[in-house]
Formats: C-alpha cells, sequence, structure tokens
C-alpha cells in the first residue's frame, strides 16, 4: 500500500464536503455568486467567478454531471452542422472554444476524432468537400493547428475499411475524413471544472438542494440529513439546465430527447474512426457510430420533442432505437440488431422554446434576469459551455455591482491538464486522468491499484478509490454513473457494482450500499 499524499486545493473528498457544508450553512457574509445545478454550466460559472476574485457557492441537489452533461455524444465539435443551417454565428463560436479545450483547457481530455464520410457519388463528393472545406477554414480561424487537428481529406475505400472494418463497401467510391475533438468522458470534463472551480476557492456541494430561490439567496436543504437553512448571496445563477423553468417560470424550456446505443466495438470491427452517415432527407444531421472507452461504440443521435415533465434520467424510446438503427445500417455490412445493443442512454437538450422542428431549434444559449434578480443561463451546448458561463456572469457582475477582474478561463488549464505521464501506467487511466495519473496511484491504500476493479472494464481500483478521495463521490452509483461509465451497460455495473461497495467500504466512505 502507498502512503497518502496530503490533500488537493482541488480535492472534493469528505472532509472538504463536510467543511463546505459547514461553511454553506454558518456563512454570515453574503456569497457575491450563488450557483444552483453541478452541471458543466453551473461548475463553468463558479471556475469563472472564483478565478474573478469573487465568492462562490455552487449547490446540486443531486450529483456533479447528474443531467444532460453525461448523457452528451462526447464531442467537442467545431460547428460545421451549423454552417449548413447558416448558423454562423453558433459554428464560430463553436469552433473558438473547442480551440480552448483542445490546447489550453482540457487537452488531456480532448483528443482529436477522425470521421469518414463514406462517398457514393461525385455529387456527394462534392457537397461533403465543400462543408468539410468550410469547418476547416473555422479551424485556421479559430487558430487551432493542423497538428492538434488534420485537415479534411479523401481517402480510398480500403482506407475506410481499415478506419471503419464493419462498412459497406458496396457502391463507394471511397470517403472523406475530418477531424473534430472527442471528449474520453463529458462527465470527467464537469468534474474536472468543478475541482478546478475548488482550487480557485469556490465551495462546491452536492447533496442540497436549493429552493425558495430569488436574487438573494435561497432556502437549502441538505439531502442526506434533512436539514434545511437560508443562504444569502448578492448575485444567484441558475443554471438548472431542462429545469431551468421550475427556478423561473418565465423560462420556457423545450426539452430535445437526444439518444445513443451503445454497442461492443468487436462487433465492428473496432474501429479507429466515427462512422457518419447522414439522415434521410437532411443536410445538417448525421448518426454517428463513435469509438468510446471501455471497449464500446456510442451510436447517436435522435433530436426528437420531449414534451411533459422532465425524468431524473431520461430513457430512449423504441421509436429513437428504430431510426439509429435504420439510419447506421444504411452504411453496414452486416446490419445491427437489437440482440446486438448493449446498453442505450439519453440525454435532454434544454432548448428555448420555439416553433418548428428540435432540430431547427437555434443551439444559441441565452441570459436572463427576472424581476425578482435571479440569472438564467439556458440553451447553448456542451462544447460552448464556457462562453455560457462567461456570459452569465458577466450579467451577474453587471447588476450585482460586483468587484470583479475580467473573465481569465480561456486560459486556465483543468486540473490534470498539465503534468508529466508516466508511460508505464495503463493508457486507459492516462486518458481519463492526465497529468494527474501519478497521484491517482500514490494516493491509493487499497491493495492491487492498477488492477481492474471487474474482468473486462479497463478502470483500475486506484479509479475507484480516487473518485471518493477527491473527485467527490459519495456512493456507488456517483462511481459507475458519473465518475466511470461502467454504468452505461447494465451488465458491467452489476460485474463491478460488489467491488466498487467492497473498496468504499474499505475506505469508510459508503453512504450507501
Amino acid at each position: 500500500m502507498s502512503t497518502r499524499r496530503p490533500d488537493f486545493a482541488g480535492d472534493l473528498g469528505p472532509r472538504r464536503r463536510e467543511a463546505d457544508r459547514v461553511r454553506l450553512r454558518t456563512q454570515r457574509a453574503p456569497w457575491d455568486v450563488l450557483v444552483v445545478g453541478g452541471g458543466v454550466t453551473g461548475v463553468g460559472v463558479a471556475l469563472d467567478a472564483a478565478s474573478r476574485g469573487l465568492s462562490v457557492a455552487l449547490v446540486e441537489a443531486h450529483d456533479l454531471a447528474f443531467g444532460t452533461s453525461r448523457w452528451s455524444s462526447k464531442l467537442v465539435h467545431g460547428g460545421l452542422r451549423y454552417l449548413a443551417s447558416g448558423r454562423v454565428g453558433i459554428a464560430w463560436e463553436s469552433a473558438v472554444e473547442r480551440n480552448h479545450l483542445m490546447t489550453t483547457i482540457a487537452p488531456h481530455l480532448v483528443s482529436p476524432l477522425t470521421q469518414a464520410i463514406p462517398i457514393t457519388s461525385r455529387g456527394a463528393a462534392t457537397i461533403v468537400h465543400s462543408g468539410l472545406l468550410l469547418g476547416d477554414l473555422l479551424r485556421r480561424g479559430a487558430r487551432t493547428p493542423r497538428s492538434v487537428l488534420a485537415p479534411p481529406r479523401r481517402i480510398h475505400a480500403d482506407d475506410l475499411a481499415r478506419l471503419c472494418p464493419a462498412v459497406s463497401l458496396d457502391g463507394v467510391k471511397g470517403a472523406w475524413t475530418s477531424q473534430d475533438g472527442q471528449l474520453v468522458d463529458d462527465a470527467r470534463l464537469v468534474v474536472a471544472i468543478a475541482r478546478t472551480a475548488a482550487a480557485h476557492g469556490a465551495t462546491v456541494v452536492t447533496g442540497v438542494r436549493a429552493d425558495e430561490i430569488t436574487g438573494r439567496g435561497a432556502r437549502l436543504t441538505d439531502t442526506a440529513t434533512g436539514e434545511s437553512f437560508d443562504v444569502a448571496a448578492r448575485t444567484v445563477v441558475n443554471a438548472t439546465g431542462v429545469w431551468a423553468g421550475t427556478v423561473d417560470p418565465s423560462i420556457a424550456v423545450r426539452p430535445s430527447r437526444g439518444a445513443h446505443l451503445v454497442v461492443s466495438a468487436a462487433r465492428l470491427g473496432n474501429p479507429t474512426a466515427a462512422l457518419t452517415v447522414p439522415v434521410a432527407g437532411s443536410h445538417s444531421r448525421f448518426v454517428f457510430a463513435i469509438p468510446a472507452q471501455l471497449g464500446r461504440v456510442h451510436i447517436g443521435l435522435t433530436d426528437t420533442d420531449a414534451p411533459g415533465p422532465v425524468p431524473d434520467i431520461p430513457t430512449a424510446t423504441e421509436d429513437d432505437v428504430d431510426f439509429i438503427l435504420d439510419t447506421i445500417n444504411t452504411a453496414l455490412a452486416r446490419p445491427l440488431t437489437r440482440d446486438d445493443i448493449v446498453g442505450t442512454f439519453a440525454g435532454l437538450r434544454p432548448l428555448l422554446e420555439s416553433d418548428g422542428a428540435t432540430a431547427d431549434v437555434s443551439r444559441e444559449h441565452s441570459v436572463t434576469r427576472n424581476d425578482d434578480g435571479v440569472i438564467t443561463v439556458v440553451g447553448g451546448k456542451l462544447t460552448t459551455y464556457r462562453k455560457m458561463a462567461s456570459d452569465a456572469l458577466d450579467l451577474a457582475v453587471e447588476h450585482g455591482g460586483l468587484d470583479a477582474h475580467p473573465c481569465v478561463t480561456a486560459s486556465i488549464p483543468l486540473i490534470g491538464a498539465q503534468g508529466p505521464r508516466n508511460r508505464r501506467l495503463p493508457a486507459s487511466l492516462l486518458a481519463r486522468h492526465g497529468g494527474e495519473a501519478d497521484r491517482v496511484v500514490a494516493m491509493s491504500t487499497v491493495g492491487a491499484p492498477l488492477a481492474p476493479i471487474a474482468p473486462g472494464i479497463d478502470v483500475t481500483r486506484a479509479e475507484i478509490e480516487f473518485a471518493v478521495t477527491a473527485e467527490g463521490a459519495r456512493d456507488a452509483d456517483d462511481i459507475l454513473a458519473r465518475r466511470t461509465r461502467i454504468g452505461l451497460v447494465d451488465a458491467d455495473a452489476a460485474r463491478a457494482r460488489p467491488a466498487v461497495v467492497h473498496i468504499l467500504d474499505q475506505i469508510g466512505a459508503a453512504h450507501t450500499a
């Protein structure tokens, strides 16, 4: 066993959580900013506020990345699809934010992903090439180096088959490839931002529900103990995503469901590129078969109205499954069936209410302030979280009379972005933890820290412990569903859960079994 190193300022372990809960309950002076919601936008606001020298508290009723932020396609994309529909502003914003993420903020979590589009006719080749050239103009304009994202190129059918072995070559005359950003895990991005905010002085507490929210504070309730108390703030930011309308009824959110299927990478020949298949009748929508961690491929996505009450955990419908299978199978030599699906997941995009199909609703974000002073940030997408957070905090500074420095988050590397990469460690551990990988192992007190948590699952035992001691996980579900993505496949979660619970018991941090 290793000797535990001292806690780092960005660790969100049990001691930090208890200290922050006490601080929330006892601080008499109003916080400069109270953030409600622990998704990517909420933690982005917390980091922005803390790095501007403001006092900030973030509360989340469940866990970090509990909502939409963990259900994305895990792409950090440069806005190519928005160019196809004439939305130049959001396309440019996406390209700029992608550059920040890949070169400065989180290069350890975002890697270049090759996307391959099969070509079946000369006309299709011309259309695809024109679009990719425009996308590459965005890359160059955003000053993303070719060494980070390669420009598009035409490849032969044989090369396509090497990248995507399951593709059908019937009638295929080759393919165009381009590169975009891919997160190893969207939930890990949220956790890294939250920890970086904590390192800058933010108070980040999960398992605390905010009620009776006004522009001057909120009534908070610890969901574990039932204890309620009031917190005062000079400004309050509502970053609750699809639940934004429950905090501010003047906000009309129109949820759109984006569903994905999870299949074994081996079933598709272990692809190294994302197979990109146009949706019939659309010039801007695609279904992607994306290589992912843990030996999986994620295939999606849908864009469907999801009216009614917002569930904590959305699910893919039978129609979603049919749509994805029907689309991707047009490009496969051996069609996928339901028997090939090992898991599904779906997220609800917090789109602003408007007329027309959800696919046509703008992905631009909105920042508003209601008559009571609550600032709500909604809409947008994962790639542009930093800009959304900056805009929300700018409004808070303006109306709250806060003495704040200018925004600097474009130049702040997240925890793990810097530091040496010990190549003797498992590649999967390095991909998820970057420059912190050595520390993950050094802090471990469990036996066989580099052993997999279960056969065939490349998450180490040390990572399970680190999820609790540094990353704010409180129970097995936090670990399986959000600190790791083992829970995307029920069978994987069932195999790993006993060992996870045993480690929680060992380190004395289990809250639920």
